[in-house]
């Protein structure tokens, strides 16, 4: 999609407006849209670097990236989300493929474990995701942990 700006930031260099969108969007789309219960802001932030799209001004995009060894053995991208208004224009597609390029240029190219909504397994697997085993509910919703290598 075009029409998004990136960015990647660590957590210290997130404003305080930036910050607030982001859970925001995260809160709108896992615990609202997703009637999903659960402890967002689980301690993890300040340890991630966090890929933020934003279009005419509103968060649109979000996803955060790990350096390996902090949510699994192997990098990892977690907290994928795309605001409900730009959904079927191929932001996520886009995200995920920021996602994994500034992960690559942070760290390295290198593996990269995800876990994932069942229900968007090819979604995933259209960005070279594999499932890895079976699913586990996470929070109430079917999970698939997905490795691309």
């Amino acid at each position: 999609m075009s029409g998004i700006e990136w960015r990647f930031m660590a957590f210290d260099e997130l404003t305080a407006a930036q910050l607030y969108a982001v859970l925001r969007l995260r809160s709108e789309v896992f615990v609202v849209e997703q009637a999903c219960l659960f402890q967002d802001m689980d301690g993890a932030d300040p340890q991630a670097m966090h890929v933020l799209g934003s279009a005419q001004g509103a968060l649109v995009a979000y996803a955060r990236c790990f350096a390996a060894g902090i949510k699994f053995a192997e990098a990892s991208i977690g907290r994928i989300v795309t605001a409900p208004s730009v959904r079927g224009s191929g932001a996520g597609h886009a995200l995920v493929e920021q996602a994994i390029a500034c992960l690559s240029r942070q760290w390295g190219a290198q593996a990269i474990r995800i876990g994932a909504q069942a229900r968007l397994e090819s979604f995933y697997g259209r960005h070279g995701f594999e499932n890895t085993g079976r699913p586990y509910l996470e929070d109430g919703i079917a999970h698939l942990e997905m490795l691309r290598v």
